[in-house]
């Protein structure tokens, strides 16, 4: 229930379960370890967890990765760590590939998932 404009409250029925998915390999090959320079004071894959984290849609944040440097950091911020395989983690790898991964994964541990969103670090 959420109050309307009027200041009734409103039942806008089930909530879904959206989860936001961050794809960070380790291995760039244009900018060595991208998702791990930091912007203004702090890793750049840590500004999408931040929005994932502040975006009230999103039940979770998990960010895939290969590498266990990003991984920490990922977890240091707060968010849920998918680990993926070496052959999902190549420089022609599908995005969407990557997803699919990440969504089983994250069903396996339990999580009812309805959309997932792709937030690119």
């Amino acid at each position: 229930m959420h109050p309307s404009s009027t200041g009734v409250a409103v039942d806008s029925g089930p909530r879904l379960q959206i989860v936001a998915v961050i794809p960070a390999r380790g291995g760039s090959k244009r900018i060595p370890r991208k998702n791990l320079l930091p912007l203004a004071g702090r890793p750049l894959l840590t500004w999408s967890i931040a929005a994932a984290k502040a975006a009230p849609s999103f039940g979770e944040a998990w960010v895939s990765t290969d590498d266990d440097e990003i991984a920490t950091v990922a977890v240091e911020y707060g968010a849920r760590v998918i680990r993926r395989p070496a052959e999902l983690a190549e420089d022609n790898t599908p995005t969407y590939d990557v997803i699919l991964h990440a969504l089983g994964m994250i069903r396996a541990e339990g999580v009812d998932v309805d959309a997932v969103a792709t937030l690119q670090p």
